[in-house]
């Protein structure tokens, strides 16, 4: 990309899609924020490719081919100006040394594989920095295709965080093969989920949260497609549990996600539409939500800021 010098850019190997954002420092309010100047997003479901805790042949390629196009698009970005990291699939996969190596010599830069931990430090980061309220204490559902980050906040600090080893991704691979789905097999994955957050229940309602936010590619597609097909309530916007029990029943009565006839509801979404729904449904149940605001700010924007902070600290 030409005239790079000014610009930073975050790589998001997820378990669903790979992501990367380009963007640049500028004052807001007198406050530094990062503006957007470019997004890229490749399907690669990395997660659908994993056999017996092993990425195969074609995910490994997918994944590589990917790389590489993000990699054109880095040529001339210095150290210090990209941060590439692995999620879930990643973490989970026994020839990761492998895929990494493949990864980091088509992408140009060196990739991190984070904890599940400092996923949810950055996801909370780059909400933090974009959506700044210091006096609400926010709960933010980050529903990944491998791992779901849970966080509780205030301002600009995490007073809670936690990763589960829940996914849109790993769910339809587990109860929705081939996008096929049916009352028990929703039923099966919403539990699953809901067993998952009882964990953490108790520790989530100890912080008095007032307002949740779902910071994934998950939570965008759902609002969009109950906004889109007025699944709401009145219209509403956002993310509400009468607007996804509607979204189940009909998904239920179509019985297979490609056979859908929602506005909004984009292909490539097919695969994480069943198990995003279904762990959505077990958060509002878990947590006693109402609605939720859906953000896109999230993982990309902690990295962004992470870079920014570094080289400040530098200078």
């Amino acid at each position: 990309m030409k005239g790079n010098a000014s610009l930073f850019a975050a790589v998001d190997l997820g378990s669903n899609a790979f992501r990367m954002t380009i963007g640049q420092q500028v004052l807001c309010n007198r406050r530094p924020v990062i503006q957007k100047v470019k997004s890229l997003r490749e399907p690669v479901r990395l997660a659908e490719g994993l056999r017996d805790d092993a990425l195969d042949a074609l995910a490994l390629e997918r994944g590589w081919q990917a790389l590489e196009r993000f990699g054109k698009h880095l040529s001339g970005f210095k150290e210090g100006r990209v941060r590439a990291v692995a999620t879930s699939a990643v973490r989970q996969a026994r020839n990761a040394a492998v895929f990494l190596e493949g990864a980091e010599a088509r992408l140009g830069f060196p990739i991190d594989v984070i904890s599940g931990q400092e996923e949810a430090h950055l996801v909370y980061s780059g909400i933090a920095h974009t959506m700044p309220c210091e006096k609400t204490t926010r709960l933010v559902v980050d529903i990944g295709g491998g791992s779901t980050e849970l966080i509780v906040g205030r301002g600009k600090q995490p007073v809670f965080a936690e990763s589960l080893a829940i996914g849109s991704g790993t769910f339809g691979k587990r109860y929705f093969a081939d996008g096929r789905v049916d009352s028990r097999s929703l039923q099966m994955a919403e539990q699953h989920a809901c067993v998952q957050f009882s964990r953490v229940a108790r520790d989530i309602g100890e912080h008095a949260w007032h307002a949740a936010i779902g910071s994934s590619g998950t939570a965008r597609m759902l609002a969009r497609v109950l906004k889109a097909n007025a699944l709401n309530d009145g219209g509403r916007d956002g993310i509400t549990y009468a607007g996804l029990l509607r979204l189940s029943l009909s998904l239920l009565e179509a019985g297979q996600v490609k056979r859908l006839k929602l506005v909004g509801l984009q292909e490539h979404r097919h695969g994480m539409l069943p198990g995003g729904l279904a762990i959505m449904l077990a958060a509002f149940k878990a947590f006693g939500i109402d609605d939720m605001t859906p953000s896109e700010p999230g993982l990309r924007f902690g990295l962004l800021h992470s870079l920014l902070d570094n080289r400040a600290a530098r200078h």
